[in-house]
């Protein structure tokens, strides 16, 4: 119920940040790339997602680096594919997602940037309510890639989240004038 109303109030703050605010969190998001040691990411794939409604869209990264996307499966679970340049295809919430067999297992990410609607200073993430992420991270081998939220700064949370007892904290943020990591 407490975390109804905090999608709620987070989507309404979400909608309300400014195509700038949400094109600085990407060139934070491409900062923060071009810091790491290339040796621990090259024949790896970044891990993004398919931008919702007001969302932070880092699709442009494809130009300079391997991406790989999400499909949500039948199993309330998700999966990531190579982007290639196959035609994508809804998944089953409609997202777009890969449609190829490029089927990638943790070793073959570096990093995953997730998508959030508030963040909060213990690093818990507020998504949708899918807990695609939490699944996907309760595997221990996808617990070791470190998780990235993305969101601008209007959305991160001043008070503690409403925590559940699958949630698991993020390794950091970035945001449109912040990289906390």
């Amino acid at each position: 119920m407490i975390k109804s109303f905090e999608r709620v109030k987070f989507k309404k703050i979400m909608s309300e940040s400014s195509l700038f605010e949400r094109e600085s969190v990407k060139e934070n998001v491409e900062r923060f790339i071009a810091t790491l040691d290339r040796k621990k990411w090259i024949n790896k794939f970044f891990a993004i997602y398919w931008p919702l409604k007001d969302e932070v869209d880092l699709r442009t990264l494809r130009k300079k680096y391997p991406l790989a996307l999400p499909k949500c499966n039948s199993n309330k679970r998700i999966d990531f594919y190579v982007w290639d340049d196959t035609p994508l295809i809804k998944d089953k919430e409609g997202i777009f997602a890969p449609n190829n067999s490029n089927l990638l297992n943790s070793r073959q990410i570096s990093y995953i940037f997730a998508p959030c609607l508030s963040v909060d200073k213990k690093l818990h993430r507020l998504g949708y309510g899918g807990g695609y992420y939490d699944k996907l991270r309760a595997n221990k081998d996808w617990r070791l890639i470190p998780c990235i939220g993305v969101l601008t700064s209007k959305c991160i949370s001043k008070s503690f989240l409403t925590k559940d007892e699958w949630d698991i904290p993020l390794s950091g943020f970035i945001t449109n004038n912040k990289i906390s990591i």
